[in-house]
């Protein structure tokens, strides 16, 4: 029977057989982001178009040429979110989370949407894993986001990254270097894309994050931001360094480095690889001190970055970190007969209550598919149950692996003899189960 369908160009499934890896890393990135004062925000999939043509920047090319919109039946335009932090942002205003005491820090987990060329770790449907403050313009918040990231690099073992930092100006200083910007690229009007050619008058920077090769090669002689930044940019841009020089994380300082959001203000940073060829920013993020103003809200001072879990997975593999394997079942109890079900229905929910896993029989194997079948799970015990054992209310259990067996009652003290041999056979394995 042929498929009706596959999946949409794009898109990847996560298979069972591959879910552990996503829940690992997960898993390391939310307590890292509580070790450091950050709460979870859900926020929908699809907003008002508006949201990421103020958020994101018109002139970028995720709204010019990447978003997926939409109108509903009821004539509202709609865009599936192309990044996180537009959402969150509009979320923290919606519900004046302000009133919650600043700083707010919010973490997400979020799929995201842009409608370009699929490539190697690059899709149309991608999880980012983003973090976010709200109100602080110190640089010390700067300096405790960027270590937040390196911390889960380094609960990860991911080593071949290199932190690279810049400093974009804010509104005051940067007109100075859109207006150097615009006479040096204006040299070149015939040579620039078209796409190009209508930012020179809006966002000259933009310029800069084209990926043309004509346009990249003629922005490589292009003015140097840090040369135009104001006193109180190079104040807060140096003291960044200073704290990440005392937390001991090492950077360096890549005055190329604009980000492809217009939000962005004042720091930029990206973690960089060589690892996955041409996409190689694994993470990216920074200060965008004037997007709640643009969303509607009073000037509020914010930063974060977002973590492409896809390429994060890529790299993992491509360096050889190993992944530690998800959890497999502790007890598979195959059955000869409905009475035997039914009993062995009773003692695997016994263990499932005391958060274990347990699996039997439901599909009607035979007793031989029923042993094949939790061999071929890894199931770590197994026992059988048949009319022999209903009549002696006992049972063999057999460690699948080294295969020593015991005899255990079908009484109320099953569990707990149960949970006696399972803990002489891998105690530090139970009891690490039983605390999470």
């Amino acid at each position: 029977m042929a498929l009706i369908t596959k999946k949409v160009y794009g898109t990847e499934d996560v298979l069972p057989r591959d879910s552990y890896k996503w829940q690992f890393m997960e898993d390391v990135m939310r307590k890292e982001a509580l070790s450091y004062g950050f709460k979870e925000i859900r926020t929908p999939v699809f907003e008002h178009t508006e949201l990421f043509q103020r958020g994101v920047g018109d002139t970028t090319d995720v709204v010019q040429k990447e978003m997926y919109t939409f109108e509903t039946k009821g004539g509202d335009s709609v865009t599936l979110r192309p990044e996180g932090t537009a959402g969150a942002a509009r979320a923290f205003l919606e519900h004046a989370l302000y009133n919650d005491g600043l700083p707010v820090k919010a973490s997400y987990f979020v799929s995201c949407y842009r409608y370009e060329k699929k490539q190697a770790n690059r899709y149309r449907e991608f999880h980012q894993f983003g973090l976010e403050v709200y109100g602080t313009a110190a640089p010390t918040a700067d300096a405790e986001l960027i270590t937040a990231a390196q911390s889960i690099f380094d609960r990860l073992h991911v080593t071949n990254l290199q932190l690279e930092l810049n400093s974009i100006g804010c509104p005051e200083c940067r007109p100075n270097y859109y207006a150097a910007l615009t006479e040096y690229f204006s040299q070149y009007k015939d040579q620039l894309c078209e796409t190009c050619l209508s930012r020179l008058s809006r966002n000259p920077m933009r310029i800069l994050d084209c990926k043309s090769p004509v346009c990249s090669k003629i922005a490589q002689g292009a003015p140097v931001v840090l040369d135009y930044i104001c006193d109180d940019c190079r104040s807060h841009f140096e003291s960044v360094q200073k704290y990440l020089d005392g937390a001991g994380v090492a950077y360096t300082v890549n005055p190329r480095i604009v980000r492809g959001l217009d939000y962005y203000t004042r720091t930029v940073f990206e973690f960089v690889t060589d690892a996955l060829g041409a996409q190689g920013t694994v993470c990216g993020g920074g200060r965008y001190d004037g997007l709640i103003e643009q969303l509607g809200g009073q000037h509020l001072p914010s930063l974060g970055f977002a973590l492409g879990m896809e390429r994060l997975l890529s790299l993992m593999e491509a360096l050889g970190i190993e992944i530690p394997p998800g959890p497999v079942c502790d007890l598979y109890i195959a059955t000869l007969g409905e009475a035997a079900q039914m009993k062995a229905f009773s003692l695997i929910e016994q263990v499932r209550r005391s958060s274990l896993i347990a699996e039997g029989d439901i599909v009607g194997r035979s007793l031989r598919a029923q042993m094949k079948y939790a061999d071929k799970i890894g199931a770590k015990f197994s026992m059988v149950l048949g009319d022999n054992e209903m009549a002696q209310n006992c049972a063999v259990l057999k460690n699948m692996q080294t295969g020593q067996q015991t005899q255990v009652p079908l009484d109320d003290t099953f569990f707990e003899k149960f949970f006696a041999v399972y803990l002489d056979a891998d105690s530090k394995a139970l009891m690490e189960q039983l605390q999470t």
